[in-house]
Parts: structure tokens; C-alpha cells; sequence
């Protein structure tokens, strides 16, 4: 298998210091996995330094508190109009210390994605992670990846320039197999079963979904995520992600990778091997223990979270997928199987119709449902080796603007 994340192949950047430290650029830093990879570092000082920050622009106290508590040399913004709010914070809270550089811009996190250091997390939300993706890649860093969306819609693009080893998932169902997989040989891998907590509504049938608001919608028992992933985990788009970044990270065809319901989220997913064998990964969920495997792999990081308390007891439960209630893997799998610039289109789409939905104007079944029809009017995709970035955002550009026809009635 050619698999982009490999646990038993070791990919080793050139750094500076190879043994203080790891220097770490941290993408998407104000954001949910951004703010927990710096309660790793914090708690770590002595494993991991951060040189430099990016985030969209949002949270610029934030960042400026990040920024100094870390002793980073560049932050990045990628909204140029917070450049001088995100440059006072930083004096305002520097307290005469000397201040970091400021980038600002759309390519201010590519930019900083090939800076020199060991590894580089991309945390940022959405597709605008594919260009710090496949920067970081060429500029031979290790990708700690939690923007499945860069792997989804630029699959080829990135394949293409990722070595052996080079990237570590930090999905905790990735995170989970990527540790199974160590357990066995690739030939002997039957199955990737990806586990799903079900959302807010796994019991209940399609038309029971008809009447779900924005508010239902963003209760996630389990996870504690932003909006967009919070509500495509509603829809289980989230787990039709997953299934085509599986594929691509592992390199096991779509008919070998199964999704499972598992309400308590214990068990982050499983690889059965040919033999019968199923190895599963479990722990409570918490987002630092996979942050923490991706910025030490291939160590582990001591107490980067609670693991099972074995002295209680505990019921773990599995359903299968209601396929009818949430179409959104199965639709994935098909776009998947696509491949070019469908992934792309998918992706694009999504983001749109859960914006008309968290805004009222699209219910909770015409997510999926829109969804669904842009990808079958955009068609037989581009495909291949010739896939370029210019292709990815034309596509993704033409779903967007569909998808707001078809939102907006």
C-alpha cells in the first residue's frame, strides 16, 4: 500500500536543533484544536517550542496572548484588516518584551507553513488549508494534519508531494487507526471500520429530522467543536469526510471501509486483519491525546489526557448506520470514488448549505440534499494526475455559487 500515513515508516525533517526541543508552527492557532495543541505545548515545555502562530483574524486578544505566553518570532493573520488591532494587542501584552513579526493576508499562513522547524500542525478549518498543506509538505516538515479538508479536496495534489511517514493524522478516528495499523502488516488488513458518534440524532428517521433547528443541531453530546463541524457531524457529512481522507491517508479501497455507530465515543475506530482480529483504540474524548500523538510521533506524550478508568463500569454500544436517515457517507463514497475535482465540490457545497442552514434558510435535510444535487450537476470531474490547485478552486468557486441558487429557492 502507498499509504500517506504510515506508523512503521519514519519520516525525519531537516531542523536546526535536532535535540532541544521540536519547533512547531502552529495553523489555526485561536481555534478549538489550535487552542488544545498549546495546552499540550504549555504543559511541555521541555518537548515542544512554537515559532510561529496563524489564525484567521477573528480573535486577535487571543492570539496576542498566545503569541506571548509562547515567545513565538511571527504571528500570521489571514484578514489584513487585523493587522494593526492584532499589533496593539501584541504591545498591549508584551509589556516591553520584544514583539513578534506580523504577516497578514490570504497567504500569510502558507508563508508561514515552510518556515524552519520540525513540524507543522494545520488546524485551520475549510479547504483554504490545501496551499499551508501542500507548503509545509514541499518544504519537507512533518504535517501533523487536522485539516482533512486539504487531503479531501486536493487528494492527488497532495499524494503527489507527501514522502512515506511525512504526514500524522490528528482525526481521532485517523489518529485511532494509524495506531491499529501498527499492529499488522498492510497486506493483512481486511477493513477500516470508522466509528461515529451519531450526533444530536442518530435515533431518529428522516422524517423526524424535517424539523431540526440550528439550536438542536449544534447540542453535540460527545464533542465540543465549532459550528461547521458541529453540524456536519449532525448530518454525519463529517464521517463521509472521514471515509474519503481514510481512503486517501491508508489506501484502502471504499468498499473496505465500514462506519459504525458508537454513541459513548470511547473507541476512536478499529482495523480487522484477515485473520478475524480487530485491534480498536480507545480513550475518553479528549482532542490532546491525538494532538499530542501527532506532535511527538513517534512518541508519546505522558499524560497528554485521562486515559479509562478501569475500576468503573462501563457499556459500549454499536449500531449500524442508518443510511436512509443520513445519506451523507454513502454520498461520499460515491464522490470519493470520483475522485478530481469532486471531493472538491462536495466540500464546497457543504459549507455553504450549513451557512443557509444556521441562518434558516435551508432545513436540516436540505443540507445533505442540496448537497447532492450540486455534485450531480457538476458531473463527471476532472480526474487524475493533471488535477491542479487552479482546478480545485474553479471547482469549488462553481459549488459555492450553485449551492446558494439552490439554498436560496
Amino acid at each position: 500500500m502507498n499509504s500517506l500515513a504510515h506508523p512503521q515508516l519514519r519520516f525525519t525533517p531537516t531542523v536546526a536543533d535536532p535535540d532541544g526541543p521540536r519547533e512547531l508552527v502552529i495553523l489555526g492557532s485561536t481555534g478549538s484544536i489550535g487552542t488544545q495543541a498549546i495546552d499540550v505545548v504549555l504543559r511541555n515545555p521541555d518537548r515542544f517550542r512554537v515559532v510561529a502562530l496563524s489564525a484567521a483574524g477573528g480573535r486577535v486578544e487571543l492570539l496576542a496572548e498566545q503569541a506571548v505566553a509562547l515567545g513565538v518570532h511571527t504571528v500570521a493573520v489571514a484578514d489584513p484588516a487585523a493587522e494593526r488591532p492584532l499589533r496593539e494587542a501584541l504591545a498591549a501584552k508584551a509589556q516591553g518584551a520584544p514583539l513578534p513579526q506580523v504577516l497578514a493576508g490570504p497567504d500569510a499562513a502558507t508563508e508561514l507553513a515552510a518556515t524552519e522547524c520540525h513540524s507543522v500542525l494545520n488546524g485551520i478549518t475549510g479547504s483554504i488549508g490545501l496551499a499551508p498543506t501542500l507548503a509545509a509538505l514541499r518544504a519537507g516538515r512533518v504535517l501533523v494534519l487536522a485539516n482533512k479538508e486539504s487531503l479531501i479536496v486536493g487528494g492527488p495534489l497532495v499524494k503527489a508531494v507527501a514522502q512515506p511517514g511525512q504526514i500524522v493524522p490528528v482525526d481521532s478516528e485517523h489518529a485511532a487507526l494509524f495506531q491499529a495499523l501498527a499492529g499488522g502488516t498492510r497486506a493483512e488488513v481486511r477493513k477500516l471500520v470508522v466509528t461515529a458518534s451519531g450526533g444530536p440524532f442518530r435515533n431518529r428517521t428522516r422524517e423526524q429530522l424535517a424539523g431540526v433547528t440550528p439550536s438542536d443541531a449544534l447540542a453535540h453530546p460527545t464533542w465540543a467543536m465549532g459550528p461547521v463541524v458541529t453540524i456536519n457531524s449532525a448530518t454525519l457529512v463529517n464521517k463521509g469526510l472521514e471515509v474519503i481522507e481514510a481512503h486517501l491517508l491508508y489506501d484502502v479501497p471504499f468498499d473496505r471501509i465500514e462506519v459504525v455507530v458508537h454513541p459513548q465515543s470511547v473507541v476512536h475506530s478499529m482495523v480487522e486483519f484477515l485473520d478475524g482480529s480487530t485491534l480498536a483504540q480507545a480513550s475518553p474524548p479528549d482532542m490532546r491525546m491525538p494532538i499530542a500523538l501527532g506532535l511527538g510521533w513517534p512518541d508519546r506524550v505522558p499524560d497528554a489526557a485521562p486515559g479509562c478508568d478501569w475500576t468503573k463500569a462501563a457499556t459500549w454500544e454499536f449500531f449500524p448506520l442508518d443510511n436512509e436517515a443520513f445519506p451523507a457517507v454513502e454520498l461520499a463514497r460515491e464522490v470519493g470514488t470520483l475522485g478530481g475535482t469532486a471531493p472538491a465540490v462536495f466540500n464546497a457545497a457543504n459549507e455553504e448549505c450549513v451557512d443557509a442552514f444556521l441562518k434558516g434558510a435551508l432545513p436540516f435535510t436540505g443540507i445533505v440534499d442540496t448537497v447532492a444535487k450540486v455534485v450531480a450537476e457538476h458531473g463527471a470531474p476532472r480526474a487524475g494526475t493533471s488535477l491542479t490547485v487552479e482546478d480545485v478552486l474553479h471547482a469549488e468557486s462553481w459549488a459555492r455559487a450553485r449551492a446558494r441558487e439552490l439554498a436560496a429557492g
